[in-house]
């Protein structure tokens, strides 16, 4: 996505929960991204990834796409489970891969895309399909921070695994791992 005389925006990936959500943080935390220049990247379901889309995709004036990387149905892999994708992906990636959750670290799972494809992470809570995208994130060293109250917020999460607690503090670890002015 190569912009006449200038670089490419960044992506921005946000991992967390397709099932339930913690609306405040996620949309602010997607209002914040779309006024940042950066595109967003999630699984493209519902619950947090959701939520935080919403945010970006409502944000005027904004420079960035709302990307969904889709899982496949487990049906043989002709399409998108029901809610994939969301309303407001505006880019969706259809897969063939359709492993997840404790199984998001195998060959088969979308995670690898979703991590790979992104400048830099942020998990949010979510379940073992969240946990997998940050070992994957570890793996791949790609810059990864957890926008958490709580550690428990993702089960058995590293203890390398910075954990932030607010939108502030977000901001300053995205903009450093991007390299620009906090």
């Amino acid at each position: 996505m190569k912009r006449k005389g200038k670089m490419p925006l960044p992506i921005v990936g946000v991992m967390g929960s397709g099932s339930f959500t913690q609306e405040t943080r996620c949309f602010a935390l997607g209002r914040w991204l779309a006024g940042e220049g950066v595109h967003l990247l999630t699984g493209g379901g519902g619950g947090a990834m959701a939520a935080v889309s919403r945010g970006f995709f409502e944000t005027t004036n904004r420079a960035g796409t709302v990307i969904g990387v889709l899982p496949a149905d487990r049906a043989g892999g002709r399409s998108a489970p029901p809610g994939y994708p969301n309303p407001w992906v505006e880019l969706p990636i259809r897969t063939h891969l359709h492993l997840s959750g404790t199984e998001g670290t195998d060959l088969a799972s979308r995670n690898h895309i979703n991590v790979l494809s992104s400048n830099v992470i942020i998990a949010l809570p979510g379940s073992w399909g969240t946990r997998s995208e940050v070992e994957l994130a570890l793996r791949y060293r790609k810059p990864l921070v957890a926008y958490l109250q709580d550690r428990a917020e993702i089960p058995q999460l590293p203890e390398t695994v910075p954990v932030l607690s607010t939108l502030a503090q977000v901001r300053a670890f995205v903009r450093d791992a991007l390299g620009r002015a906090p």
